[in-house]
């Protein structure tokens, strides 16, 4: 449109090719510069999308990882009611016996009849976790508190 513009408008000839020259010159730097612009952002966008890439490996990894801590979890949750069980019977079976009475201690005595009426569990948590750390919340990590999505794993 310019060129015909200037063509138009009269005047030398030479002065209107230099002007369609300067054109066609601005235009094809122009050009140029989005050209480079365009190889710039396919590098960007490769650059970026092989980040995605490792990133979303990353997110795969750590979502196996969570299943398979959550499994480990779940084992020794299982592991630890059973020796609840076990040592609740055992408790059970030394405060009925009456040779059991005369073999502990009055100390020993008050202690298991005080853990005969609790739930063996919470009376042994003191005993068995760290003084330091209390730890008679639920975690805050429960495995209730845990939302594992699997859509994205098909990806």
């Amino acid at each position: 449109e310019q060129g015909l513009q200037l063509l138009e408008l009269g005047g030398s000839v030479e002065e209107d090719y230099i002007r369609i020259a300067r054109c066609f010159e601005a235009t094809r730097q122009r050009c140029c510069r989005l050209e480079q612009d365009g190889r710039r952002a396919r590098e960007q966008l490769a650059r970026v999308e092989a980040e995605r890439s490792a990133l979303e490996v990353k997110l795969k990894h750590a979502r196996n990882q969570v299943e398979v801590e959550m499994k480990k979890r779940h084992r020794a949750e299982a592991e630890l009611e059973k020796q609840e069980r076990k040592l609740q019977l055992v408790l059970e079976l030394l405060m009925q016996e009456p040779w059991g009475n005369e073999a502990l201690s009055r100390e020993q005595c008050s202690v298991l009849s005080s853990l005969a009426g609790r739930r063996l569990g919470a009376a042994l948590a003191p005993i068995r976790r760290s003084s330091a750390v209390d730890e008679s919340c639920q975690s805050l990590l429960s495995p209730s508190d845990i939302s594992y999505d699997h859509t994205e794993d098909d990806l």
